[in-house]
């Protein structure tokens, strides 16, 4: 049975009465953030709602091609919503048998499933069934087949619009629907599927991760952080330059000249409503536990500002001890590193989900 088929009450109930545990402990800090712990309690259930759409069969399709350096690498597809075909690429060892713990990888903003090819590789030479997706807008759903363009130009039409989600909620749907695709294979144990992003789908992990309860184990990389802190600190200036054209020009038709924090307020409301609110990190990371989740995270990254990330880390914490799972939640800094995942990252991601998810 897959997360679609379950009533939102009885996927609730399943971790209500930890989440209520940690409610109790995060609620002087819910509460100084301007969210109250009811807030938070149902910010899994108001996200699914969000991003709930029509659902069409997967008619998924895959083409193996030839063993290479001991790995077999599978293109697949599959539907995600009316009009949406999802292509992604599965690597595991060659001759592998029964079913295998998977881990899939998220790219960032103008990136790729093929820019995860190496980590893939790595994931499956230690036992996992390792997969990436294009992400909505980029690779091979893009018609540039890359950079972020599209991708940008997507946001600016939901400002206008107020139709889809591509800022981080439509991917989320996406890994949503993956999850039940790889419930359907017989090489992949669908107890033991964990997930890993960088910087835009680091944010992604964190989302899926908190309104999924199949996702049994999670990185983020370079991606936990507070919009809220961020806007009200006047930090959001390297999140939004990510999407820096749509934001201007969304702007200039608005009429603001000097666009600032009011405006940063707007343009979240429009094209991700309550990613600085309801769904913000620290409401959304602690749903998390008590599944292992490893956030990584650089020092000096002006994209993920250390005082907000700080705020989703604490109340993380306290969801974990609540749930008597301390050993299961790490914030890994990296030191002296901005907007960047460092090579011993990787590996310290790959021990993550050999550790928790043991191939």
């Amino acid at each position: 049975m897959h997360l679609f088929s379950i009533p939102l009450a009885q996927v609730r109930s399943r971790r209500g009465a930890i989440l209520a545990r940690s409610l109790l402990g995060l609620a002087p800090m819910l509460i100084a953030l301007g969210t109250s712990p009811l807030m938070a309690a149902d910010s899994r259930t108001d996200f699914l709602k969000l991003i709930d759409r029509p659902r069409v069969p997967l008619a998924a399709e895959a083409k193996t091609a030839k063993p290479s350096d001991g790995l077999v690498q599978i293109s697949f597809s599959y539907a995600t919503e009316a009009g949406q075909r999802v292509p992604g690429v599965l690597v595991k060892a060659s001759g592998s048998t029964g079913r295998r713990p998977a881990v899939i990888a998220l790219h960032g903003t103008g990136g790729n499933k093929e820019s995860q090819l190496a980590f893939l590789a790595d994931l499956a030479k230690a036992g996992f069934v390792a997969v990436a997706i294009d992400g909505r807008y980029h690779g091979e759903r893009a018609k540039s087949g890359q950079g972020s363009t599209e991708y940008v130009d997507a946001i600016l039409r939901t400002f206008r619009t107020g139709k889809e989600h591509p800022f981080f909620f439509d991917t989320a749907w996406d890994v949503m629907r993956l999850i039940d695709y790889l419930e359907t294979r017989d090489d992949v144990d669908p107890k033991r599927i964990g997930l890993f992003g960088i910087s835009k789908g680091g944010i992604e992990t964190y989302l899926t991760a908190a309104v999924d309860p199949r996702v049994a184990a999670a990185v983020p990389c370079i991606g936990v952080e507070s919009f809220r802190w961020a806007v009200d600190h006047d930090s959001w200036q390297s999140r939004i330059g990510t999407v820096q054209v749509a934001f201007d020009t969304a702007a200039k038709e608005s009429g603001v000249k000097n666009p600032g924090a009011e405006f940063v307020r707007t343009f979240y409301s429009r094209i991700a409503p309550g990613i600085d609110g309801a769904f913000d990190g620290p409401a959304m990371v602690p749903l998390i536990a008590p599944r292992p989740l490893l956030s990584i995270n650089g020092e000096l990254d002006p994209r993920t500002p250390r005082p907000g990330l700080d705020l989703c880390a604490d109340a993380a914490r306290a969801a974990y001890r609540a749930a008597k799972a301390d050993e299961k939640f790490i914030l890994h800094i990296q030191p002296n590193t901005a907007h960047k995942v460092l090579p011993e990252s990787l590996i310290l991601a790959r021990d993550w989900f050999v550790r928790w998810l043991q191939p």
